[in-house]
């Protein structure tokens, strides 16, 4: 199975050398948390987390785009808005900063994004989505692609012609999620509609949905013909996850998870970094984390527990230093 995928752009063509990547994430998919996945997937392409047009132009949120030539890999930008002016602009700036390529949200469900005329909202408003797509292709030189669902209230609301459309204003690649707007994320994804619009475009289609282990991508790849797969909330606590799948997908053996201990010290490494770049409002950030990774071994439970509560990153670092010597202890009593 090849793992190019290659899109044009107007100016600068981009060749992506991994089909698995990380899906923007808010509140997630920050500069950190991308370091860390980077471990293990050098060659995938990671998103910011989702920015605001409006606001990176009235100079809110650069942050989210500063230093990203200083990252490694490639680093995708996505952006939402219903202002073909502001994404436009978005776009050209998220671009001089480095961006790899500009993605333009048109399927997050959440009521306070859809309220405003952006995300899922733009199902609903075609003509407006079309010239998102046509602004943002001609203000950049490096591909737009889109991500977005197989429709608003249900699926036969000709969301084909509509990808169509937005393949013929300049979208380059197209991620869909499997699911309406309506099922936010309940239910299952229908792969099986994302390999019948995939078998329509003539750009890459990316399948988003559902995809948690090796297993689930090698059933999505053969039910939808997908050009890539993009992981969301299968990352949550693993950051290997990516790298996990990628290594599958290529064939290469070897693919090592980390073992408990591994992850436990991860939390450490993640939550020094927070906390070096925000402050102690880096502990509360880390708490979701660590709610996320502190799972599936004896204990665990107990100690997430305990770690959610402390009260500074030393008493963190304390608990699961403590933690891992116990597990060793025991370790060395069973064998």
């Amino acid at each position: 199975m090849s793992s190019i995928i290659k899109l044009r752009g107007k100016g600068v063509s981009r060749i992506i050398n991994s089909k698995v990547m990380l899906s923007p994430l808010a509140g997630v998919t920050d500069k950190i948390f991308r370091k860390l996945v980077r471990k293990w997937a050098p060659e995938s392409l990671l998103f910011t987390e989702m920015i605001n047009a409006t606001s990176l132009k009235h100079g809110y949120g650069t942050q989210k785009i500063k230093q990203l030539e200083l990252e490694k890999g490639p680093i995708g930008v996505q952006i939402f808005d219903n202002r073909p002016f502001a994404v436009s602009e978005a776009a050209k700036l998220a671009e001089d900063s480095g961006a790899f390529l500009i993605d333009i949200n048109m399927g997050c469900p959440v009521k306070k994004i859809s309220r405003k005329g952006g995300g899922s909202a733009l199902i609903n408003d075609r003509l407006l989505a079309i010239e998102l797509v046509k602004r943002a292709s001609n203000a950049v030189k490096v591909p737009v692609t889109v991500k977005t669902r197989l429709g608003w209230e249900n699926k036969e609301e000709n969301i084909e012609e509509f990808l169509l459309s937005l393949q013929d204003a300049g979208a380059e690649m197209i991620t869909l999620h499997g699911r309406t707007r309506k099922e936010g994320f309940s239910g299952k994804a229908d792969w099986e509609m994302i390999g019948k619009i995939k078998d329509l475009l003539e750009i890459p289609v990316i399948a988003n949905g559902d995809i948690k282990n090796p297993k689930d991508a090698f059933n999505c790849f053969k039910k939808t013909n997908a050009d890539g797969l993009m992981i969301g909330r299968g990352i949550l606590g693993s950051p290997w996850k990516i790298g996990e799948i990628d290594y599958a997908v290529k064939e290469i053996k070897g693919f090592k998870e980390p073992n408990i201990e591994e992850k436990l010290l991860l939390i450490i490494e993640h939550l020094d970094e927070l906390i070096k770049e925000k402050g102690s409002h880096g502990l509360l950030i880390a708490r979701k984390h660590i709610s996320w990774t502190c799972k599936n071994f004896p204990g665990a439970t107990s100690l997430r527990n305990k770690l959610v509560r402390a009260i500074d990153a030393n008493e963190v670092k304390e608990l699961i230093n403590k933690a891992i010597k116990t597990l060793n202890y025991e370790k060395i009593i069973l064998t």
